[in-house]
């Protein structure tokens, strides 16, 4: 079957450059003799758009014309599927390997290994491994989250999408209109930077806090992408990262380990708390409510008065 199926894809992909004019689906199915065996017009159909999106993801372009009776054809011109020759040297090519490696895991190892295997067709040197692991760290980036995948794609394709985001204050999920630019991962997380529609202002979402399905949806973007979309600098600043400032808090002796990693000073008060001192920006009342009972906030004034009002926010639900 696997050496049926690849004698079907070559004589489609052979039709598709050999015509100088879009061949329709009933064209097609005459010259390839698979199609001629197909047993009805709906085994047809669902085994040429399987092969199309094959070769499709092969990398071979194929384009859609609709004529001016409305039959729809298809065609790959050459010019589209010719690709210069492509030289890289051993630290392009293990660059190259380095990041196919990280992301050996989900859906997309097999779209990394694919793109390696299309350049070492193209001209990828021959005495160059990309998978020969250089040094004894073997790099991953987690990808857990179902939103992950499908926010990927609407970057790329620069659609707008709807999802249901569940804010680290609130009880309940809200729902978001978002124009999504870029993703990035800081510190194990992911998040995505784009246009919030409902707000009119540029926002960053925590992937995990994306509840339910991504939803795309037609038409452009309305705002303007930045040329430099900055993911983590944002998330830091939010965090705390960038602060010139500091919070003296109480934390539970055996809980809060990523606020201990942030801690300029840690002194032991015993019965099981411990005072800390950390680094005080913009969100960090946020950061500080997901721990709950665990965290009380001794100054400043301002900061405890906040972390207070979004715990009674998420009381009230």
């Amino acid at each position: 079957m696997a050496i049926a199926k690849a004698e079907r894809l070559m004589n489609l992909a052979l039709c598709l450059l050999g015509t100088r004019r879009p061949l329709s689906k009933r064209e097609l199915r005459e010259s390839i003799e698979a199609y001629l065996e197909a047993g009805s017009d709906d085994s047809f159909n669902r085994m040429f758009e399987r092969d199309k999106d094959d070769l499709r993801e092969l990398g071979l372009v194929i384009e859609t014309v609709e004529n001016l009776d409305g039959e729809v054809g298809y065609l790959a011109r050459r010019d589209s599927n010719r690709l210069p020759p492509i030289t890289l040297d051993a630290e392009e090519a293990a660059a190259l390997g380095l990041a196919a490696k990280v992301w050996q895991q989900a859906r997309l190892a097999g779209a990394a290994s694919g793109a390696l295997q299309k350049l070492r067709a193209a001209g990828l040197p021959e005495d160059v491994d990309p998978y020969e692991v250089h040094g004894a760290l073997e790099p991953r980036i987690p990808v857990h989250e179902a939103a992950f995948e499908p926010l990927m794609l609407a970057c790329r394709d620069r659609r707008p999408v709807v999802f249901d985001y569940r804010k680290a204050t609130a009880a309940r999920p809200e729902q978001r209109h978002v124009e999504p630019w870029a993703l990035e991962c800081w510190r194990g997380h992911w998040y995505l930077a784009g246009w919030d529609r409902d707000r009119g202002a540029e926002r960053v979402f925590r992937l995990s806090r994306i509840t339910g399905k991504v939803r795309s949806r037609s038409g452009r973007f309305t705002a303007d992408i930045p040329d430099v979309v900055t993911v983590r600098e944002t998330v830091a600043s939010w965090a705390g990262e960038n602060a010139d400032r500091s919070a003296l808090i109480r934390l539970r002796t055996d809980a809060g380990y990523p606020l201990r990693a942030k801690a300029t000073a840690v002194r032991e008060l015993g019965d099981g708390w411990d005072e800390l001192e950390i680094p005080y920006g913009h969100g960090l009342d946020a950061w500080l409510v997901e721990f709950g009972p665990d965290v009380v906030v001794l100054e400043p004034a301002e900061l405890r008065a906040d972390v207070v009002d979004r715990l009674r926010a998420v009381a009230k639900g």
